[in-house]
């Protein structure tokens, strides 16, 4: 929190003025002097915005020192922008994408295998795992070069692993059709992606606050919902006439033009500095340890990721259940489920834009408080479905799961992004990867917790592939648990933080706060002597 008393404004300093006008005429030509040598540390509170991204290019508003939006983009351009606009781009629209292959993988699993809704939302979570260990990831990006980069090469591992991975159940059958072997694959899969994502969230961080583009985030998820929407639409089309391992093998060719982004790219092409580095790795890594322990104690930085991670690991998850219902019991076809996918990803896709234009201004507080109440009551609407209460009002199952199925997962994702974009640009230099990677392993973790309190929830009432009667219930005790985060509400902020320009980030708040009150000390130590002067003028006079 910082004190009023010691904040300097973005204006010049104003000093006591004597009573004669010669005397204010000669204050005011010093205070110009000096503005225009630079004794005074002038802060920049209001942070340049990306106005478009869409994976090709930003430009950023008119400067007040009157620079044009083209010489920006220029200079945008100049820095690697273009680049690492197409490498980030294409990652996080295939991130996005990612839900074709599950897709297919899920109907592979309960039509091919016949597992249980609970053993079905087992394996699902539990090949989650390897994004737990994403702080790790984060920490070897952040300390490790591999050639001349420490972002890229990581990109390029973590894609290889993927292609590996879904390649290997596409052209094999028992890597697909033995389930022991088919969660290996999975798990494969998953540490590919988590590396890549790490890489890829802490080289937007670090150049978003390298270049001072703020908001980043948003448009990375606006990537990532247009993947999720043609990756929904290929696979519904894809599962109606081909079989599942078609639609490993596309998304291996997908995966594999990823790949061939990621190593013609450089990594010093886009501007970034490069860190030290030192003889002994161990010693980096305990260092990058430490500073992530720091970052993570900070209050601005810890309240709001604990309220994050408790408001989704203490809601338990029904969507094998959901999903064994929709498929077994009302007999969906995989092309309407993969729609009402593709229509939760336009409508995530609408919030991400409604949030970057209008809602980012918004204190943090009262948005996330009415984003969670929607999302606890949207998870009724899957109590309608199972109620067939949407065909008592004429609505059909098909166009009831098209409109409302998604909503509750949108809104879940959705919540997350205020708290991605406040950790983003409270990110300290140099722990890019890892305090951004900490953030989605804990998120990572707290679905795999709520996804386990599911399984557990299923079992005690009794839901099984031949008996759904209890799942209402299930529905409303889910509901129910996602309103309780409402009562610890006070761990998220009010607004974003002030970010002063030419600080040095990663610093405690002890030196943040002590290099504060120099600033202003310095600052009123040359406005007394400035009164001093003009008082032995005044003696003279």
């Amino acid at each position: 929190m910082i004190n009023p008393l010691l904040s300097i404004q973005n204006s010049p300093t104003t000093f006591l003025k004597p009573p004669f006008l010669f005397f204010n005429t000669k204050l005011q030509q010093l205070q110009e002097k000096q503005n225009k040598s630079n004794t005074l540390f002038i802060v920049e509170t209001k942070s340049r915005r990306a106005t478009t991204f869409s994976c090709l290019s930003i430009s950023r508003k008119r400067r007040s020192n009157g620079v044009s939006e083209s010489e920006e983009t220029m200079r945008y351009e100049q820095m690697g922008g273009g680049g690492i606009s197409v490498l980030c781009g294409l990652g996080y629209w295939v991130q996005g994408s990612r839900c074709f292959p599950w897709l297919a993988l899920n109907f592979h699993m309960v039509n091919t295998l016949g597992l249980q809704p609970s053993t079905l939302q087992l394996v699902q979570y539990s090949c989650l795992l390897p994004m737990v260990a994403k702080p790790l990831y984060g920490v070897l990006s952040d300390v490790l070069y591999i050639g001349s980069g420490r972002r890229v090469p990581y990109i390029s591992i973590g894609v290889s692993l993927q292609v590996l991975a879904w390649g290997t159940m596409a052209l094999f059958q028992g890597a697909r059709e033995v389930l022991p072997s088919l969660i290996a694959c999975a798990l494969l899969s998953n540490l590919g992606a988590s590396i890549t994502e790490v890489a890829k969230d802490a080289l937007v961080a670090e150049y978003g606050l390298r270049y001072r583009i703020n908001g980043l985030q948003s448009y990375a998820l606006m990537a990532s919902a247009a993947g999720g929407v043609l990756g929904n639409l290929l696979g519904g089309y894809l599962l109606l006439r081909t079989p599942p391992k078609i639609s490993f093998l596309v998304f291996a060719a997908v995966l594999s033009l990823q790949l061939l982004v990621s190593l013609s790219s450089k990594e010093e092409s886009f501007g970034l500095p490069r860190r030290k580095e030192t003889s002994s790795v161990v010693m980096s890594v305990k260092k990058q340890l430490s500073n992530l322990m720091e970052a993570i104690q900070e209050e601005d930085i810890s309240q709001p990721m604990i309220w994050a991670v408790v408001s989704i690991s203490m809601v338990p998850l029904l969507s094998g259940s959901v999903f064994c219902y929709q498929t077994q019991v009302l007999n969906l076809d995989p092309s309407v489920i993969g729609m009402s996918k593709v229509i939760g990803q336009v409508m995530l896709l609408c919030l991400t834009v409604v949030y970057d234009r209008y809602l980012k201004t918004l204190p943090m507080r009262p948005l996330i408080h009415i984003v969670q109440i929607l999302y606890a009551l949207s998870i009724l609407l899957d109590y309608v479905l199972v109620k067939q209460i949407n065909l008592g009002v004429g609505i059909s199952n098909e166009v009831f799961v098209l409109c409302f199925s998604s909503l509750a997962e949108i809104l879940a994702q959705f919540k997350i992004l205020p708290f991605a974009v406040r950790l983003a640009n409270m990110c300290p230099q140099g722990c890019e990867g890892s305090l951004t990677s900490f953030l989605a392993s804990s998120l990572c973790l707290s679905q795999i917790v709520s996804a386990f309190l599911g399984v557990g929830l299923a079992n005690v009432i009794g839901i099984t592939s031949s008996n759904y009667s209890n799942l209402p219930s299930g529905i409303i005790v889910q509901s129910l648990a996602a309103l309780a985060p409402l009562c610890f509400m006070h761990f998220v902020p009010m607004s974003e933080p002030v970010v002063e320009k030419g600080a040095k980030r990663g610093l405690s708040t002890r030196s943040r706060s002590s290099r504060r009150v120099g600033k202003v000390v310095r600052q009123e130590s040359i406005g007394l002597s400035t009164r001093k002067r003009v008082g032995r003028s005044t003696k003279i006079a």
